[in-house]
């Protein structure tokens, strides 16, 4: 990706980002705070269409000017229904009902169009089966929630795709999670504690469906572990959050700020220091791919499994809430 097509690229998102903050001014298309919310003003959402617009038609250039084969290429197309309907919900809400059918019919799709996920490589072993096929469809329904969770703060979710993208395309040469980075950079600038707009549901939805199908895409590759730990403060969080508040027999559809994040935040963090220090966590994270052999990437996932499970019984001494 040559200089010029980066800044062109970011320089689209910033405009396609200034665009959207001013119409949904104009249209009073405010996100007005609660009580489960972590910011106090109302503040204009929907910004994640910048990045979806600016990646996707950077995709299609990229597809017919590169080697990007077809089957990726379609399988990212299938995220477009669930651009369209987390727009859609970002202003109308729609029941989850829907919203699971979509995603659902897309994970669906972009699994047919990978050809299929009968591989997992853990480095020391390897999982095999047709049985994978529905896991995957699973995995990928699953990171678009959770991206959508973690996206309750200025910043995070758009600095954690600036850098999981630009960690893997320094790590295993992947150019369209580079792509995806750039895109996200533009908008960044206005998602930066204190944001000035949103992303709202049509970029954190969508961009944990392409995550979903970057991973699967190296499934049978060592990368398929280095993707889950340079993610895995997102989905940790999530997946964590979930099995504790079904344990405690919550109401899981029920909105709630118990995800670590929300909660070092309570303990009086400001949006911004939370981000930074996730980030730092991530970059330790990255160092140690880096200079690591892929044959102990496994050995590296446990141990990353047991810092954060360590780290989250940290945060729960730090702050109690109901």
């Amino acid at each position: 990706m040559t200089f010029m097509l980066i800044a062109l690229i970011f320089t689209m998102t910033v405009l396609l980002t200034l665009a959207i903050r001013q119409y949904a001014h104009h249209k009073d298309l405010l996100d007005h705070p609660n009580d489960r919310s972590s910011h106090v003003e109302p503040t204009p959402k929907g910004g994640g269409l910048a990045i979806m617009l600016t990646f996707y038609s950077a995709l299609i250039y990229f597809y017919f000017e590169t080697q990007l084969s077809t089957e990726l290429f379609l399988a990212l197309l299938s995220a477009l229904p669930v651009v369209i309907i987390s727009l859609i919900d970002d202003f109308y809400p729609l029941t989850a009902k829907v919203r699971f059918s979509i995603q659902l019919i897309s994970a669906v799709a972009a699994i047919y169009f990978l050809g299929g996920v009968e591989t997992l490589n853990f480095t020391l072993f390897n999982l095999h089966g047709i049985w994978l096929n529905f896991i995957a469809v699973l995995g990928i329904v699953w990171m678009t929630n959770l991206y959508n969770f973690l996206d309750g703060i200025d910043g995070y979710a758009g600095t954690e795709v600036l850098f999981v993208g630009l960690a893997a395309y320094i790590l295993f040469g992947n150019e369209t999670a580079l792509l995806l980075a750039v895109a996200t950079a533009g908008f960044l600038l206005f998602n930066w504690h204190k944001a000035s707009i949103f992303m709202g549901d049509v970029g954190s939805a969508p961009l944990g469906f392409i995550f979903a199908i970057l991973i699967l895409h190296d499934a049978s590759t060592p990368h398929f572990l280095g993707w889950l730990m340079l993610l895995s403060l997102f989905w940790f969080d999530a997946t964590l959050t979930l099995l504790r508040r079904a344990k405690g027999k919550e109401q899981l559809s029920q909105a709630h700020k118990k995800h670590a994040y929300q909660r070092l935040h309570q303990a009086g963090l400001a949006h911004d220091k939370v981000v930074l220090l996730a980030m730092g966590l991530n970059v330790i994270i990255f160092v140690a791919l880096y200079f690591l052999p892929t044959s102990s990437y496994l050995y590296l996932f446990l141990l990353l499994l047991v810092v954060l499970y360590s780290l989250t019984k940290y945060i729960d001494t730090k702050k109690a809430f109901d």
